[in-house]
């Protein structure tokens, strides 16, 4: 099963849908992998006008898949710092393409998640979708450029908010904020 589902329409549309529903799409080391070999492509394709990223089933995206971090966990800081920045730098990939990126956000966008949507140049997400940045409460450094990129789109009091005390914002919410 892929991971990462890429559809590609007539019009230059490619649509990326994260496809482990069964996680709520949690991002794992194939899908990683997958994401970074499908925005190598699309730097290149001069046909792609537009891209559109949304998750199967009920959720964005809950975020990285920490599963590793347990099973892991006898690796030394430096080799866990460079997993976390190769991992960080794939997912934010988007960000170097030069046509419109778009995240439809239809349910949960948690954690790396959100910052995947959150990188994209426009996030429309459903009335009751959750935005949720929970890397404090998990003991996590808020990495994936969270700290950057939600004080842009929510404005600074309300990023500081999601940051330290991971309060979670509705679609409706959002949008009634403007971002």
């Amino acid at each position: 099963m892929n991971e990462l589902l890429v559809d590609r329409k007539d019009d230059g549309v490619v649509l990326i849908t994260l496809n482990r529903p069964d996680m709520r799409n949690a991002m794992t080391d194939t899908m990683t992998a997958e994401w970074r070999a499908v925005m190598a492509e699309l730097r290149d394709d001069r046909q792609a006008r537009c891209v559109i990223v949304t998750g199967a089933g009920t959720a964005f995206s809950s975020g990285g898949d920490l599963s590793w971090i347990s099973e892991r966990g006898t690796e030394a800081v430096p080799q866990l710092r460079d997993r976390m920045l190769a991992f960080y730098r794939t997912w934010l990939a988007i960000t170097e393409l030069e046509i419109p990126t778009i995240a439809a956000v239809n349910g949960p966008a948690v954690g790396a998640g959100l910052c995947v949507a959150l990188a994209c140049d426009l996030v429309y997400a459903a009335d009751d979708a959750k935005l949720l940045a929970p890397f404090t409460s998990l003991g996590l450094h808020p990495g994936m450029a969270a700290t950057y990129l939600l004080p842009q789109r929510a404005g600074a009091r309300l990023a500081r908010e999601m940051l330290l005390t991971g309060r979670s914002v509705s679609g409706r919410e959002a949008a009634g904020k403007g971002w």
